[in-house]
């Protein structure tokens, strides 16, 4: 018994070294390829990778021979053509999703994404998705396109992100970003980490809203930032974005009826997040208190949707002003009326 014991303190050691060895050359080999395809220098414009972005990738995990096998430790002094995978060798359910549309015919996988920059629904802004549909759609077409039918519709491209309406995504989330104030023509744009970190100085910038650091917005932290003088060039705006991934570019029926956004109160409107941009310009989302949609007057006074952020209490001071206007003239008629026979004398 002693001596498997001595084996297997042996064999342990062994077993460790043998599975980190595969893994240690992985990486290694991914350091190499960034160490050249990190400089446009070298490898030029065509070739090279966005390290940063790269890395935050789940393509990067998985290391850069996954996908590009024939690449050898002699590249590229051996003259062999690099290899690359399909995407549906890993997507196969989006890609029969996908290869149902009308824009399969049109587009592959890369004309939409970069392989070496894909990230997930959470860490990009609405801005970021629309401008892979503006490769090919043009803004303007797209803008006069929708407002044949659609009221508001460029209120509604700005706020909306193209999948929201244009894939088969049933569900959706508020998602809130800190936009900078501009001169009145060229309305707001997304803040930058830079320019939140112009506020927030040594501190994290998530602290600017995010006071007790628990990763948690309460409304409570809302109205202080809402009122604070000092960020006053500040404000929160809010868009629609899809909760899941979907490549079913077709657009549900729902979507054309006002009331999948416009209900009273819908339960979607009690769940939000608040965005916040990295350095590497993905963002981060926090959680933000229920409710706080519907809080119109300090939750996020720049975010209203008609019809959906309805307040039942302003509903009630609304009714008791519109009575109080019907009260004086109906008031004074019926005193009139019945006093007209002391007025004859």
């Amino acid at each position: 018994m002693n001596r498997n014991f001595k084996y297997n303190r042996l064999w342990l050691p062994l077993l460790i070294v043998a599975l980190w060895l595969p893994l240690s050359a992985s990486a290694m080999e991914m350091d190499d390829c960034l160490g050249c395809h990190s400089d446009s220098d070298m490898v030029g414009d065509e070739l090279v990778i966005d390290e940063g972005k790269f890395t935050e990738t789940v393509h990067a995990e998985m290391g850069c021979v996954t996908c590009h096998e024939s690449v050898t430790e002699e590249h590229p002094d051996d003259g062999e053509a690099v290899s690359n995978s399909s995407c549906l060798d890993c997507h196969e359910e989006l890609g029969d999703e996908y290869m149902a549309t009308s824009h399969a015919d049109n587009a592959t996988c890369s004309d939409c994404h970069n392989p070496h920059q894909v990230h997930g629904l959470n860490t990009v802004s609405g801005p970021d998705m629309n401008a892979q549909c503006f490769q090919c759609h043009e803004g303007p077409d797209v803008m006069d396109s929708h407002a044949e039918w659609l009221p508001q519709a460029s209120l509604h491209i700005t706020k909306v992100p193209c999948i929201t309406c244009h894939t088969a995504a049933e569900g959706y989330d508020i998602v809130l970003n800190i936009t900078q104030k501009q001169d009145k023509l060229k309305g707001y744009r997304f803040s930058s980490h830079a320019d939140l970190k112009e506020y927030s100085g040594e501190k994290e910038i998530s602290r600017l809203i995010d006071i007790d650091g628990d990763s948690h917005i309460s409304l409570t932290e809302l109205r202080t930032f809402n009122l604070n003088p000092a960020y006053s060039e500040l404000e929160l705006g809010g868009t629609l974005v899809p909760n899941e991934m979907s490549h079913n570019l077709s657009t549900l029926d729902n979507r054309y009826d006002c009331t999948f956004c416009h209900a009273a109160g819908p339960g979607s409107m009690q769940t939000s997040f608040l965005a916040l941009p990295s350095e590497d310009g993905l963002y981060q989302r926090l959680t933000v208190e229920e409710g706080a949609i519907l809080d119109t007057l300090y939750g996020t006074p720049n975010f209203y949707m008609t019809g959906s952020t309805r307040s039942a209490s302003m509903n009630i001071i609304g009714l008791i002003i519109i009575c109080g206007g019907f009260i004086m003239p109906i008031g004074h008629g019926t005193l009139r009326f019945l006093t007209r026979k002391n007025r004859k004398h």
